[in-house]
């Protein structure tokens, strides 16, 4: 019982230190820039596009939700900020992924680093606690 009450402890503690990239965000800021930048793709209550699972005639993923019904929550943080910043296929080539089509653009020259912390702590904000807590685990402990 003693271990797995300190197992328990270590776990709450690295999920906490393991989202530090999404805590303290501006949640306004970043619901402002999702509807301005992307809900046109991802829709305006993070839906994504309908058949989001189906490539286009050239192998293209439509726009997934970032709801907790898509797969955004997969991901930990880090591909996230990079995937949004760069664009899909060079955030996936950068992890030694090659010949996905994806559709995301890169925002780099758009939206400042800050900007898109702001959108992903938004679209989080948003998932259901359990999600949260999952999609915590993804991440790397900090200190």
């Amino acid at each position: 019982m003693k271990r797995f009450l300190m197992m328990s402890a270590c776990l709450a503690a690295t999920s906490a230190l393991a989202n530090h990239e999404m805590e303290g965000r501006d949640l306004n800021s970043g619901r402002s820039l999702y509807a301005e930048h992307c809900a046109a793709c991802h829709g305006a209550n993070l839906e994504g596009q309908p058949n989001w699972r189906t490539p286009d005639e050239e192998g293209v993923l439509p726009a997934p939700p970032h709801d907790e019904t898509g797969h955004t929550w997969h991901h930990d943080n880090q591909l996230l900020f990079e995937y949004t910043k760069f664009g899909g296929q060079e955030a996936l080539a950068a992890r030694g992924v090659s010949g996905f089509a994806s559709g995301m653009p890169q925002f780099a020259d758009t939206l400042s680093d800050e900007d898109i912390w702001n959108i992903l702590a938004y679209i989080r904000s948003t998932w259901p606690d359990r999600i949260q807590k999952i999609q915590d685990g993804l991440n790397p402990p900090h200190e």
